[in-house]
């Protein structure tokens, strides 16, 4: 493709620089194997555990010359090797001969995606199909390939776990599948506990298979594994299911399926005094020459001047080599998204003989899931550095954040053949803490076809904070800090005239409450827990109009009015399959007002015990049927009795839901707050009798 230097144009054969790299890549791995083996060869002659006969000359591959009588219980980094591209029966001996007869079978991935330095232990009956642990190894060397800022990044962290592929085979898997079906990673969830594993760090994986299973023509298998460093939780790795499946099951899988609820509109959480740093007001792309200029941390050759008078010596970059894994990048949207808090997709060329997927494994050809991982968190930091988290190359990391499970859900592959692979990352959550970071939800596709689904894809940026941010482009004001317009759920009508509008609601229901009401539920924020609205899709209280009555004073006569927009493709017109609101939805529309004015007088701060709010009974009657139609409805509750006894609280309430002038729904109802023990020690309807039912 033609590029311009200092005004001279000149063609560069990409494909055949990248060809190039690849063998070389080839020879060093082949180069390093064959030293590793030698080395071990020289150590067990050392160690005295060669027998006097045994040949002196010295081979590349000194564990094909006699296979194993006896089941190792611990392997070395040559064993592994061996395991990943040689014979099983070498490394497990006799029993598992049989095996390398097969077309394919479980293995380890060769070069440089081969992370397990050694098998430390290997607990479970051999060929049995039943539960097993291992406990492996992997230390960040200063030379490894994959370093970022002198870190194992987030994908070769949990991909150096990998030895459940070992434990699968040790375990006899291969017996069941006959080498006819190939392993594919399904579902992982993951949840780290610190920051990434620095250069020096020697990582500790516990891994378990805790069963096999039969689904359909298919084996499946059930894992987990903690990391750990000196003793110290890394990462969590839960409700892994992996499986063997046939090419023609593979070839039938249809990917990623989304129903209608999924793709429904949500709002993204961020602070309450949000404000964006870098202008961002249409959205914008990235050519293959704007990525590259990410490379090089060439902020303005990607962004343009506006990240001209930043003061960074080096600004961070996109990791590149063996980790560069996006050609371009078509769309970023400050508002775009499921969430309307950002939205980002990039574009990657699939490569012939592309290395992640030539030693990915030696007999079947395929991308492994953590790495199409690493490419979502690379596709979600372009866009976070056009918002202007950007700091100074060395000093700042991007790692996941402590405490978010994120979840990988794979539903296809990446096959040599494959052209084209697509990410596509909408942000939901954006903050501080103090350093900024990011959650999200990415979907990757292959061709087109939706395969790999991340939910929680977490980033933070140590070594970065709020003030040094807002530091850094205080020299550009005027241009950074222009207001951008807060979403709404609802943008087909007129925005109605909030009291408390969905920012604060949205608080209340799944953020801090304190943002929803002021500073005397602050303690509600972290420290204590509070009764709350449902979040969506189960939330049906867009905004408040109108209320009576003082903040925090619980007394009757207080009363709201709350507004929802009915949806016309509302999921629950699907769901109910036919064009009529069910019952459920329309007792949510009347009752959670009530819930929203029981919080506005205060309920929970007249106690200093956690709360529970309890619906108890009531009666209403429906006026008319509920239909796409209906547009906004209006319902309006009133506080009509309040009492006190043992430390809990009842609350009536009268209620109305209005379509303009027409009354649709109307009743009467009422609520009680509880603390724990009480609900414990309910006791039901002692006086309810069950029927007895004779055979006639």
């Amino acid at each position: 493709k033609p590029y311009v230097v200092a005004g001279t144009a000149i063609s560069i054969d990409t494909s055949d620089m990248h060809s190039r790299y690849l063998r070389l890549q080839d020879q060093a791995t082949t180069i390093t194997y064959e030293a590793m083996t030698v080395q071990n060869e020289l150590l067990r002659r050392l160690l005295g555990e060669l027998a006097e006969d045994e040949p002196d000359e010295l081979t590349a591959t000194p564990l094909e010359s006699a296979i194993r009588t006896e089941v190792p219980r611990s392997l070395n980094f040559a064993e592994c090797t061996e395991f990943a591209v040689g014979k099983i029966a070498n490394v497990l001996g006799q029993s598992f001969a049989e095996v390398d007869t097969f077309p394919t079978r479980v293995r380890l991935p060769e070069g440089p995606l081969m992370l397990v330095d050694a098998v430390l232990s290997i607990d479970g009956e051999p060929q049995s199909l039943k539960n097993g642990r291992v406990i492996t190894e992997h230390t960040v060397h200063a030379d490894r390939w994959y370093l970022d800022n002198n870190r194992c990044p987030t994908s070769i962290t949990v991909e150096s776990g990998q030895a459940d592929l070992f434990l699968a085979g040790f375990l006899g898997i291969d017996l069941h599948t006959r080498g006819l079906a190939v392993y594919r990673l399904l579902d992982a969830v993951v949840t780290f506990h610190r920051a990434l594993p620095q250069v020096g760090e020697r990582i500790e994986y516990d891994i378990h298979i805790d069963e096999f299973f039969r689904q359909a023509d298919s084996w499946l298998f059930r894992f987990h594994f903690e990391g750990s460093i000196n003793g110290q939780p890394l990462l969590s790795m839960k409700n892994g299911v992996a499986g063997f499946f046939t090419a023609e099951a593979l070839a039938a899988g249809q990917g990623i399926i989304h129903t209608k609820l999924d793709k429904l509109p949500m709002p993204g959480k961020k602070p309450g005094d949000w404000t964006p740093l870098a202008r961002f007001d249409k959205p914008v792309s990235l050519d293959e020459a704007g990525v590259e200029a990410l490379h090089r941390g060439d902020l303005v050759g990607a962004f343009g001047d506006a990240f001209g008078k930043l003061a960074l010596a080096q600004p961070m970059k996109l990791p590149s080599g063996m980790l560069r894994l996006v050609s371009r990048v078509p769309l970023l949207d400050a508002t775009g998204g499921r969430f309307g808090l950002g939205f980002v997709r990039a574009e990657y060329d699939i490569q012939p003989k592309e290395w992640f997927i030539e030693c990915h494994f030696v007999d079947d050809k395929v991308m492994p899931g953590t790495l199409m991982y690493e490419c979502c968190l690379h596709t979600l930091r372009t866009l976070l550095h056009r918002f202007g988290w950007v700091g100074e190359e060395g000093n700042v990391t991007c790692e996941p954040v402590p405490g978010v499970a994120s979840r990988l859900k794979c539903r296809g592959q990446v096959l040599d053949r494959t052209k084209l692979v697509t990410y596509e990352v909408s942000v939901k959550e954006l903050g501080y803490s103090p350093e900024p970071y990011c959650i999200a939800d990415a979907l990757m596709y292959a061709d087109g076809k939706p395969i790999v689904e991340i939910t929680n894809l977490s980033l933070r940026m140590s070594g970065l904070t709020e003030p040094m941010l807002q530091a850094m482009w205080s020299n550009r004001v005027s241009e950074t800090l222009a207001p951008v317009p807060e979403s709404r759920p609802d943008t087909r009508h007129p925005t109605p005239d909030y009291l408390f509008g969905p920012d604060k609601i949205m608080a209340y229901s799944n953020g801090n409450p304190s943002e929803g009401f002021g500073a005397p539920y602050k303690v509600f924020d972290n420290d204590r827990i509070l009764a709350r609205l449902p979040g969506p899709p189960y939330q049906f209280l867009d905004g408040v109009t109108q209320v009576v009555g003082e903040p925090f004073v619980l007394k009757e006569g207080a009363s709201c009015t709350a507004l929802y927009q009915v949806p016309r493709d509302a999921w629950y017109f699907e769901a109910n399959r036919c064009q009529r609101m069910p019952l459920s939805i329309l007792l949510e529309i009347a009752l959670q007002p009530c819930g929203w004015l029981a919080a506005y007088c205060g309920s929970a701060l007249t106690s200093d015990t956690d709360l529970s709010f309890r619906n108890l009974g009531g009666q209403a009657k429906l006026l008319r049927e509920v239909g796409p139609e209906i547009g906004l409805l209006s319902t309006t509750v009133t506080m009509t009795k309040v009492s006190k006894s043992a430390g809990m609280i009842i609350q009536n309430f009268d209620m109305s839901v209005t379509r303009g002038d027409e009354v649709v729904y109307q009743g009467n109802t009422y609520f009680g707050f509880f603390a724990k023990e009480a609900l414990r020690n309910q006791v039901g309807m002692p006086t309810a009798k069950v029927p007895f039912l004779t055979a006639d």
